[in-house]
């Protein structure tokens, strides 16, 4: 039982009053034992040195990752308090249509400068082989199943944010994909974002083996 503030704070801490040391949560306590001095960090050094931090392409993609939620889901919260779209365009169904058509393009605009800033980047060997390759592939396809059939499910409203509009949904959504799990929409974009990554090595070699072959033939 606890009588005091020293035995309140020993309480807290599952820890009894005459220990100093406190007790470790069970699903932490196997952390205690590791000596993180002796880990080998050589890959992710490695990894890293071949990032261009300071490449214009590689900071504009990180600018356009971070902007593109952050700026729809103001504009959404912002619209949610005030109606201030829909009373400009006269309809919360055409501003809705309207910052849907916006995020679109966002979304354009950051694949192709992830794509610009992935090609100026150095290419890590591991990566440059044909089953990653059709890795990436696969992770497209996946992907892109998911976000196309999660759009067919919500619809254009319910995609863009339309209950923010006041647009709501008639009843929850269970159908393919959201039967199998949640938020198939994120998860299919990572998917397409992540074999975008795995497959730009191969294809990057690719285009500099046809540039090669072009100007063997002009040379000619």
């Amino acid at each position: 039982m606890c009588t005091s503030a020293g035995d309140a704070t020993a309480c807290l801490n599952n820890n009894p009053a005459g220990n100093e040391a406190g007790v470790l949560p069970e699903c932490c306590a196997g952390l205690n034992n590791v000596d993180y001095s002796k880990m080998d960090f050589t890959p992710m050094k490695e990894l890293l040195r071949l990032v261009n931090f300071h490449d214009p392409s590689f900071c504009i993609a990180v600018i356009a990752i971070i902007f593109n939620p952050l700026f729809w889901n103001v504009v959404a919260r912002w619209e949610h308090h005030t109606c201030r779209l829909s009373r400009l365009f006269g309809s919360p169904y055409l501003a809705c249509y309207c910052l849907g058509f916006v995020i679109i393009l966002l979304n354009v605009y950051r694949s192709y400068s992830m794509t610009v800033a992935m090609k100026a980047q150095a290419r890590w060997e591991v990566l440059d082989r044909t089953d990653v390759f059709y890795t990436g592939t696969a992770f497209i396809v996946v992907g892109t199943v998911l976000v196309v059939s999660s759009f067919l499910a919500l619809g254009f409203t319910g995609t863009f944010l339309g209950d923010y509009f006041g647009i709501l949904m008639e009843e929850k959504v269970t159908v393919f994909p959201f039967n199998i799990m949640e938020n198939p929409m994120y998860w299919g974009s990572t998917a397409n974002y992540l074999g975008l990554a795995l497959i730009s090595a191969l294809t990057h070699r690719t285009e500099e083996a046809f540039r090669r072959e072009a100007k063997r033939l002009q040379t000619r």
